[in-house]
């Protein structure tokens, strides 16, 4: 999507939306997404944490489905409890993209 297709849709957000989006692209050039990667090649190009093949998707959807995160990082003994926070805040700011992956591999 360009900026030219994707202007009108900003320009309808409310003042709160606008800066909810002001936000999350201030965050995306900052990296704040720290030890959250996409690689080309490496499960999919999901976002995963870095150094790993343990994307977002799989973590915020064991969260769902009542895994703790002791429990998580007991069975993920790589991970650290900033890791998961990082994972949180990653999939609490791309909502869209980490709901496509999980029914993508649900379907798989």
């Amino acid at each position: 999507m360009s900026l030219k297709e994707l202007e009108p849709q900003l320009l309808a957000l409310s003042p709160t939306e606008k800066a909810q989006a002001i936000q999350l692209l201030a965050q995306s050039l900052s990296n704040t997404w720290k030890r959250i990667e996409k690689t080309p090649g490496v499960c999919g190009g999901e976002a995963c944490i870095a150094k790993t093949r343990i994307p977002v998707w799989v973590l915020l959807n064991a969260r769902r489905l009542g895994i703790g995160e002791a429990e998580l990082l007991y069975d993920y003994p790589t991970l650290s409890a900033a890791d998961l926070a990082n994972a949180w805040a990653y999939a609490e700011a791309y909502p869209d993209e980490i709901e496509i992956a999980i029914k993508k591999n649900e379907e798989d």
